[in-house]
């Protein structure tokens, strides 16, 4: 994957087996390969992200208006920049 080191990606892919969200299985191939898949619980947990994701793309326009009225007010004169 562009972007995303082997070391990231192991430690990543360690994590989620840990939490028990990806099942790893070594194949006795020469090179050696592994195959990750989602567990139950990690379907379960990526059709929650993936409803989550598609209700964001839908009010996007909220967002982005949203966004607008934060920085128009950060911006005014007499705001403080101070959180």
């Amino acid at each position: 994957m562009d972007g995303v080191s082997e070391k990231m990606l192991s430690q990543t892919l360690h994590a989620l087996e840990r939490d028990g969200l990806v099942h790893r299985e070594a194949q006795p191939t020469n090179p050696p390969r592994v195959d990750y898949e989602l567990t139950p619980l990690g379907r379960e947990v990526a059709g929650r992200l993936i409803a989550l994701i598609e209700c964001l793309e839908g009010r996007m326009d909220e967002v982005l208006a949203a966004r607008e009225r934060y920085d128009a007010r950060r911006a005014a004169p007499g705001s403080s920049s101070t959180a």
